[in-house]
Order: structure tokens, then sequence, then C-alpha cells
């Protein structure tokens, strides 16, 4: 690492360690919990509705917007189903023991109401374009929402450009530079191939496809993401399967460390209580974004008439990336006992895949699953990031922008596929940092119009309900 890197590295780490990690610790779980009240535990209370939603059971093709819901669910799901579900949970693990599984969970739980605010907010304030396609995200929101409802336009445009230009370079870093790092490190690790070389190919194949805009992305990832999520799923349950025996003890590690802070001995970092909810809560939100307000972005291009509808949408994906993807990942490393080898990043999850694998007779399989996995996680958030980036340029600096960001992005693809994994990860840890403050604050402001449109949405429903019972009787 040059000299000049190296010293922004020293400052980026500091930032990280004295004011964003303590800062995010101290707003998202308070957040988190102010929603869950109150909105009675709707996450838990409107489950199965959700599901029905993304079923396609309320889709109505003449409603205005992109995507429908269930497009809109696979964009968001395959920018957060990534490194953080394979490399994440292996480096939280490594810096703050089993216990930093726990404070993924409360995350990853917390993060159901909070993408379902932010995503229902997005799309109740989203913008449509001179060539007829959505934009929306947190700094409409903030803009027209809290520019108007507080009368401080001034100030709410202010924060929206913060919260822009955040979202700018989180997507040059979250859903950028570590996805690439990551694939790359896998394919050498596996492979053996070099850095620059898969850095060219996963550059040019980023840009054949993002140049086609959500459309050709939203066709990509409805097709990639959950093809990608029943390969690894399926062979991490079958070592899961196996090591069932070994399954209670790995729980009972994830609570005590959760209180303890025990961390890994072959890489110990820390073992402060604090220290092990700051990892867990850092890769529980780079896992599900939930806080973040990047998933509102692609859930603003959604075809409905009501936003609530998208938010219940919103709020399955933490579901399935943190309460259950990551959860099989940690418990994988824990029960296989690869979270004591003392590898760091990819390479922890891949020795405890091999270990799982090969007590049920597939040797040296596991470095495949995991490389492709990897690969396949990684590659669909990229392509879905991108759009992320081009919406926030587009509010920015307008349509003009978007093509010059897009080749930019692709440059970024190809820096994070050659620098080193402890640069790309500190980067990543600040710049969510710099999206999920303003997000937060915004959300706790427009609190009482998530609120009022979750009432008028069920109300609707209710009559509807009646409506159709009548027709019966």
């Amino acid at each position: 690492m040059s000299g000049i890197l190296q010293a922004i590295d020293k400052g980026i780490v500091w930032y990280n360690d004295y004011i964003g990690g303590y800062a995010i610790l101290f707003m998202l779980v308070p957040t988190g919990l102010y929603f869950i009240f109150r909105l009675k535990f709707l996450n838990v209370t409107k489950l199965w509705h959700s599901i029905k939603v993304v079923a396609g059971k309320y889709d109505n093709p003449e409603d205005e917007g992109d995507v429908n819901h269930f497009k809109a669910l696979t964009t968001a799901l395959s920018a957060t189903v990534g490194t953080g579900n394979i490399v994440g949970v292996a480096l939280a693990i490594y810096l703050g023991g089993p216990g930093a599984v726990f404070w993924m969970w409360v995350t990853g739980f917390l993060g159901m109401i909070l993408k379902y605010s932010e995503c229902t907010l997005s799309h109740k304030f989203r913008v449509f374009n001179s060539d007829g396609t959505v934009s929306g995200g947190p700094m409409y929101y903030i803009r027209d929402g809290i520019g108007k409802l507080y009368n401080m336009p001034t100030a709410a445009k202010v924060l929206a450009g913060i919260f822009a230009v955040a979202t700018i370079l989180a997507s040059l870093g979250t859903g950028n530079m570590a996805q690439a790092n990551g694939m790359t490190d896998a394919l050498r690790t596996t492979y053996g191939f070099p850095t620059w070389a898969s850095g060219l190919v996963i550059t040019a194949l980023v840009l054949l496809i993002i140049v086609g805009g959500l459309k050709r992305i939203a066709e990509v990832t409805a097709k990639l993401v959950p093809f990608m999520a029943v390969t690894y799923v399926g062979a991490t349950l079958l070592v899961l399967i196996d090591r069932s025996a070994y399954l209670p003890h790995a729980f009972e590690m994830i609570f005590q460390g959760a209180f303890t802070g025990t961390a890994a001995t072959g890489g110990f970092v820390g073992s402060t209580i604090m220290m092990t909810m700051i990892w867990g809560i850092r890769r529980g939100l780079f896992s599900n974004e939930a806080g973040q307000g990047s998933a509102p972005i692609a859930h603003a291009a959604a075809k409905t008439e009501y936003s609530a509808r998208e938010g219940l949408v919103a709020s399955l994906e933490p579901l399935v990336d943190t309460l259950i993807i990551c959860t099989m990942t940690a418990l994988m490393l824990i029960s296989t006992d690869a979270w004591h080898s003392g590898i760091k990043g990819v390479g922890m999850t891949i020795a405890g895949m091999d270990e799982g694998l090969a007590a049920v007779g597939l040797s040296n399989l596991g470095k495949h699953i995991i490389t492709f996995g990897l690969i396949m996680f990684a590659f669909s958030t990229v392509i879905s990031w991108s759009y992320y980036g081009t919406r926030a340029a587009n509010y920015l600096l307008g349509e003009k922008a978007i093509k010059p960001y897009r080749y930019l992005y692709g440059i970024f693809v190809f820096f994070g596929s050659v620098w080193g994994i402890d640069v790309v990860w500190h980067f990543v840890d600040m710049v969510i940092t710099f999206m999920t403050i303003p997000n937060l604050i915004a959300l706790l402001l427009l609190s009482g119009v998530v609120v009022k449109e979750t009432k008028d949405y069920f109300d609707e429903m209710k009559k509807i309900d009646r409506k159709k019972k009548q027709q019966i009787s």
C-alpha cells in the first residue's frame, strides 16, 4: 500500500472506530425500536400479507411504475444478498466472535421495520423523469417530505444533497469495490487467477449490463437471485443437517458471546461487549442495508397504487438476507469450527464449507460452491448498486450525468478488484454511515407520515375484503 493510500486508510479507520461505529450503534437500534413499537410489530403481524403481495396477488399492470413487486424485491435483494452473507459474516465473527451474530439478528429484525418505513416513504415521494422512468429514495422524501412538512426547504435540500453524495460514494464502495474485491479474492484463493485479469473481465460484464438501465438490471436479477440463493443455501443446509448435533452448542456460543464478547482465538482483535455489538451491527447493516436508504431507491419504481404495500414487500429483505442466509453461514462457520482457523475473509467460509461437505463425502467441492455463490451474489449486487448510483447522480446533476457515472462505476469495479481487502472494507464502513445517519434522521422526522400511510392502507384493505364478502354472500 502506498504512503498516501496508507495515510487515507488510517484516517478512515480512526473515523470508523471513534465516530461512525458508535453513531450507527446509538442511532440504528433506538430508531428501529421506536418504529417497532409505533407500528405495533407490523413486520411480524403482517408477514403473511407481505408474502402474498410478493407472490403477485395484488399486482395490477395498469399501476404506474417501472417494475412489479417481485422484480423490485429481487433488484433490492440482489443488492443486499452479496459478500455480506459470505465474507461479511466471516469478518464479523473474526473480529467480534460468535456473539456478533446475535447483534446481526437484532439488526435484521429491526431492519424489517426500518425497510418498511423507508420504502413506504420512498414510494410516496417518488418522481417521474422526462422519459417516464421513476426516481425515488431518501433524497426525495427528505427534500419534499421534510422540506414541506416542517417548512425547511433549504435545510432539507442540504440534507438530501448530503445523502445523494453519500449514495454515490457508497455505490462505489459498498455495492462496487467490496463486491469486486470479494469476487477476485475468491477466484484467486480457489483457482489462482490474477486479480487484475479477473477485474478486467468483471468490469466488462458489468458495463454490458448496466447501460441498459433498471429494466435490464431487473430482468437479470429476477433470474440470478432465486438461482444463486437456492445453490448456496442448499449446500449450506446440507452441512448444517450433517452438523445438527453441534447446532445447540453453536446457538449457545452466539447468545453467550453476545454479552461476553469472545472473539475468534485465531484472529483475536477485541473481546469487549461493545466490540461484539459494533461488529455485529456493522456487518448486519452491510448485509441487509436496512436504515441505510439504498433499497428505497429500487422500491420507488414498483408498480403499485399503495406506498405501504411496497413497504411491506421491502420488509421481507432483512428476513431473507440476514435472519436466514447470514444465520446459515454463521452456523456453518461455528459448527465446523472454521471460526478458529484464523483465516480472514472469504477463506474462512471456504474452509467451513470444505470441512462440512467433506464430512458428507463431497471433498473439495466447498471451495467451488463458495466461489461460484460469491461471484453470483456479488455480481448481482454490483449491477443493482449501479442503479442506486445513477439515481443519486440524476438527483444532483440531472439526467446528463447518468452515462458518465456508469463509466466511472466501471473504473471503480476494477479498483476494488485489485486493492487490498482491508482498505476496501474500511472505506465501505465509512460511507455506510454517511448514508445511514441522514436517512435515520429523516425517518424519525417523517414517522407520522409512515403511520398515516400504514393506517390508510390497511383501512382500504378492510373495505376491499368487506366488498368481496358481500359479493360472495
